[in-house]
């Protein structure tokens, strides 16, 4: 790898690496639990879904229950720090 990697391309890969985790994350999670999405033959047959509750249970996932509760900042202490009249 030491011909072909460098070490300042470490950070550039580590970046990359999680953006395309997290991209085959979210595809997969729309795949296997979007009621939107009807991969079975009995589900595609179906003309009109009622299907609400499994879309609030798609919708409001435990991320989402979690971050409610948290203030809507990134980073808490720096908009503290900056915000305050000296």
């Amino acid at each position: 790898m030491g011909r072909w990697m460098k070490p300042e391309v470490y950070p550039l890969l580590a970046a990359m690496t999680f953006v395309t985790s997290m991209c085959a994350f979210q595809l997969t999670r729309n795949l296997l639990q979007n009621p939107d999405v009807r991969i079975s033959k009995r589900r595609r047959a179906m003309a009109v879904l009622d299907n609400k509750e499994e879309g609030e249970k798609y919708a409001e996932h435990g991320l989402r229950k979690f971050l409610r509760t948290r203030p809507p900042e990134v980073m808490p202490a720096i908009n503290h720090f900056f915000s305050e009249h000296k």
